[in-house]
């Protein structure tokens, strides 16, 4: 589970061309996973304080057409990730089998991929996690959201934005590219009982969520699109 102004996507029509954007960004993948992180519960544990950056703006991650020279794409990975370490070699790996590969435009499409799966969480929207995770972490995130609805509750929330999202892993396991980010954004939340007492959370205080997500897909495929692979609470 490329991106843009999330206010948007309440109109029909922008919802419509956002989401065909997103599937752009994310894949396929095989493999076992790690237990699917829950946004909402790690950002009422941690001490919550006033917001101090404004929503980065985001941009669509195309699907470009045609093979980029390799040697142009190593020089754009190199201010990336230093020469010689294992990240500046896995983004060569990815680069080598698939050459549509940019590291900047990846990260653009992977944060508009996070406020999506962020929101669908708490809106409960499976059809739109189905698109955007592998069925490993699907199946754990609507267990939660399952869960949360037969005890009647609900989350109220906000995305505040994304801070800061850079790339802290790369490598090919096969024919299946993966890259690791580590996000730090910005969010509100609060819990309801059927009543609408607040049981959990604050609906007015931002708080500062730390995540370390995957994403994959098959290079072989003719299928873009990446997915959510694997998701992880940072301490």
């Amino acid at each position: 589970m490329e991106f843009f102004d999330f206010g948007t996507l309440f109109f029909i029509v922008a919802a419509v061309v956002i989401f065909m954007q997103l599937r752009n960004v994310l894949g396929r993948r095989t493999g076992s996973e790690k237990p699917p992180f829950d946004p909402y519960t790690a950002a009422r544990t941690r001490e919550k304080e006033p917001a101090t950056a404004a929503q980065d703006n985001v941009v669509s991650l195309p699907r470009r057409k045609g093979a980029p020279d390799n040697e142009a794409g190593y020089a754009v990975i190199d201010k990336v990730a230093a020469p010689g370490t294992d990240l500046n070699k896995g983004l060569r790996a990815i680069r080598d089998a698939d050459a549509s590969f940019e590291p900047k435009g990846f990260v653009e499409g992977a944060k508009m991929a996070y406020e999506m799966i962020v929101m669908a969480y708490a809106d409960g929207d499976r059809k739109t996690l189905k698109n955007l995770l592998s069925r490993d972490v699907y199946e754990g995130f609507v267990a939660a959201i399952s869960e949360r609805e037969t005890r009647s509750e609900k989350v109220q929330s906000s995305f505040v934005g994304i801070d800061k999202a850079d790339i802290v892993g790369a490598e090919m396991k096969g024919s299946e590219a993966h890259v690791t980010l580590r996000i730090v954004s910005e969010l509100i939340s609060a819990t309801r009982d059927s009543a609408g007492v607040v049981i959990d959370g604050d609906p007015e205080t931002v708080a500062e969520v730390k995540d370390v997500w995957t994403f994959a897909r098959d290079t072989r495929s003719r299928d873009p699109n990446w997915k959510l692979v694997a998701t992880e609470a940072e301490d």
